[in-house]
């Protein structure tokens, strides 16, 4: 069974502790393991705009302890996975920074010495574990579910670094999605950020963002968005029930996090996915699965 430093961030435990329940349960069904390490710290994005030396020192102890526990790292929030990959960049191009950052890291007995694997939760299941594995497990697939796949940002981007798809052409999510027997449909707002950034200084940007998103996925024929972020789901599943619309678009797209979906398909039940931790229109999930069940879809 392949093993990996599961890294969930601060969001998550906090606010998504669901994406975490699920992806730990789909893993398993792959044969894969996670291991959590409680001396992980924050990744240090909140810094890494304002002193790079703590941005570095921060994402490098956490590169340091799983390096130490000798597993590369599973991450699941994009944010911090983008995060962690540009500090492996800029450490593993400057010696004397590295050097710098261990000479901290020392007072705690750690060493951040490279070739550290730092992989999110799709590339793992894509690329790692591979599409005909997982297909084996998917016992329930969707019928007729269409799927609006919202990649993020900080996942795609800069490319080179995060080495994730192609920033311009992504194609892994919407394979994954495809796994599931689920559509996952072409919409023109694809790959525009959800509008979470800017949330708490300009929330009415924010809203527009994420609103204009909305329209766009509802208009291809979504039935749900897809997320494998905490805080693009955040924006989507509770941002979008409290924002105001900045269009006049009072529809509302609920979104499910990717382990969910695939969970599902997998036959895994719906509480151990934490599907009624999410907040927006959960119901309407529940009831579509009962009913494409019920009539066959």
């Amino acid at each position: 069974m392949t093993q990996y430093a599961l890294f969930k961030g601060c969001n998550i435990p906090a606010r998504v502790v669901q994406y975490a329940d699920a992806s730990i349960a789909v893993l398993a069904k792959v044969g894969v393991e996670t291991t959590e390490m409680p001396e992980f710290n924050c990744c240090g994005y909140p810094m890494r705009n304002t002193d790079q030396q703590a941005f570095l020192l921060s994402a490098a102890r956490n590169l340091a302890i799983a390096q130490q526990a000798g597993s590369d790292m599973l991450v699941l929030c994009k944010c911090c996975f983008g995060n962690l990959k540009m500090a492996q960049y800029i450490l593993d191009g400057d010696a004397a920074l590295k050097a710098s950052v261990n000479h901290t890291l020392m007072r705690e007995k750690l060493q951040y010495d490279g070739g550290l694997k730092v992989l999110h939760l799709l590339s793992v299941l894509h690329h790692e574990v591979g599409v005909k594995a997982i297909k084996e497990t998917v016992s329930a697939p969707f019928k007729k579910l269409n799927i609006a796949v919202h990649h993020g940002c900080h996942a795609l981007r800069p490319g080179k670094i995060t080495e994730f798809d192609d920033p311009a052409k992504p194609v892994m999510f919407d394979a994954l999605v495809k796994l599931t027997g689920a559509k996952s449909v072409d919409w023109g707002r694809k790959l525009d950020c959800c509008g979470a950034p800017s949330m708490g200084t300009n929330d009415l940007l924010a809203a527009d963002m994420m609103n204009k998103k909305v329209a766009s996925a509802l208009d291809a024929g979504a039935d749900y968005l897809c997320t494998a972020c905490p805080y693009c789901h955040i924006q989507f599943d509770t941002m979008q029930a409290h924002l105001p619309s900045s269009n006049g678009n009072e529809k509302r797209l609920p979104p499910i996090l990717y382990p969910q979906l695939l969970g599902i398909s997998m036959g895994i039940a719906p509480e151990i996915l934490g599907i009624d931790k999410n907040t927006l229109n959960i119901n309407t999930i529940t009831n579509y699965l009962k009913a494409e069940k019920k009539n066959g879809k």
